[in-house]
């Protein structure tokens, strides 16, 4: 499971990552609400943490955002406002559940347990483009002439794009998601994976194309008629 932690204070931040790690999870964190959006309309995730008071934007107008953009990711909301009205607020705008700072882990930890188990009822096993599909659990790419097993990291950068089809993914955050900050891989790596997939979605008979946008990122495209 992937989480998405997003909030400005560095040393809670940083300690929710370790806990949840910990805890078994794949963890992403950022410090503030541009940078939320940014990563949640991957929808790479599946569940986000999500504070209200950050800089940049505000963790509910970055909510609005996702939820009106599509995103479906559970969204859980993390804030030291404890009034009636902003909880309402938040879960009026699209929130899954909202907890109040300070907080245990242990609530933290069950909050999420059970905002995951909910998603479970909805979440797709299959990504599906054009003529294309994706098997979440078995990495199989499917096209109108056959199956291929994609490897790890050609399937994270797939599933980046099937996530969000619409939308230009820049090769920075490819590395983020799918190499990690610390890797030692240079960024020409990501070329070298387009590439790979772009064979693939050839070999399973596709007319589905990963477009470049020069100095911008790569999106998913269907041929036009």
């Amino acid at each position: 499971m992937r989480l998405l932690v997003a909030e400005d204070e560095k040393e809670l931040a940083n300690a929710l990552a370790a806990i949840l790690k910990h805890s078994k999870y794949a963890v992403d964190v950022v410090y503030n609400g541009r940078d939320a959006l940014d990563y949640g309309l991957t929808q790479n995730y599946d569940g986000i943490l999500l504070d209200i008071m950050m800089p940049g934007m505000d963790g509910l107008s970055a909510l609005q955002q996702l939820r009106a953009q599509g995103v479906k990711t559970p969204v859980l909301l993390l804030t030291a406002k404890a009034e009636l009205d902003d909880r309402i607020l938040g879960l009026d705008t699209g929130a899954d559940d909202y907890l109040t700072k300070p907080f245990a882990m242990g609530e933290l930890l069950a909050r999420i347990r059970a905002m995951l188990r909910r998603r479970e009822g909805f979440a797709p096993d299959i990504l599906s483009f054009g003529d294309i599909q994706l098997n979440r659990q078995s990495y199989e790419l499917t096209g109108p002439q056959g199956s291929l097993r994609l490897s790890g990291k050609e399937f994270q950068m797939l599933e980046m794009l099937l996530e969000a089809p619409a939308r230009l993914i820049p090769a920075e955050l490819f590395m983020q998601r799918v190499w990690g900050y610390d890797a030692e891989a240079e960024i020409s790596v990501v070329w070298v994976y387009i590439s790979s997939l772009r064979k693939k979605l050839g070999a399973v008979g596709s007319q589905v194309s990963i477009k470049a946008a020069r100095g911008i990122g790569y999106t998913l495209e269907e041929p036009h008629d």
